[in-house]
């Protein structure tokens, strides 16, 4: 008699084919769904660094009479994964924020937010403390990702250095090695 226990070769081929069908399409699916959740927090992060920007211009004017911004967004704000020391995006580790300025091409200091996904993808807001206004007692400059709410003379000096759409969502770092897609996904 034949020994009719196990599977055959036909079966094993056909599961594993099927195995890796699923595998396919799952995998890009869970990476998009990885790399769309990274965005709603980092969307929350923005808005709420925005909000503790704007309660500390507040505070300022009851205690002044004046409106100013923080030197510095992170200082009002805990946020998971900021490093305090990172000045460059090299510094940044994956997940990671920073804080730091650099001067443009028109001599133009211009102060950013930066946050490298786990992608190796990094996005930055732009962010000034400097008095962007022509009002007397305003002396806020644009909030993270935004212009000024009441933009004077300096603003479009300051506007040059490229910003990011002022719609406040980020913009993508490019790297000289970067696929245009985006980072390895890993």
């Amino acid at each position: 008699m034949k020994n009719s226990k196990g599977f055959t070769l036909i079966e094993l081929i056909m599961v594993t084919i099927i195995l890796g069908v699923l595998a396919a399409v799952a995998v890009p699916r869970y990476m998009g769904a990885v790399s769309n959740s990274e965005e709603a927090a980092e969307a929350a992060t923005i808005a709420a660094l925005r909000t503790a920007v704007e309660n500390y211009a507040t505070q300022k004017f009851l205690e002044d009479g004046r409106y100013s911004y923080p030197s510095n967004p992170f200082n009002y704000l805990e946020v998971d994964g900021y490093n305090a020391s990172a000045t460059s995006t090299a510094d940044l580790g994956d997940g990671e924020w920073g804080y730091w300025y650099y001067s443009n091409m028109n001599g133009i200091d211009v102060n950013r937010v930066v946050h490298k996904r786990r992608d190796d993808n990094m996005y930055q807001w732009h962010y000034s403390y400097e008095d962007l206004t022509d009002l007397d007692g305003d002396d806020r400059g644009a909030n993270v990702g935004l212009a000024p709410g009441n933009p004077g003379s300096s603003w479009e000096e300051y506007a040059l250095y490229g910003d990011n759409g002022n719609d406040g969502t980020g913009m993508r770092i490019k790297s000289a090695n970067d696929v245009e897609s985006g980072g390895s996904g890993f």
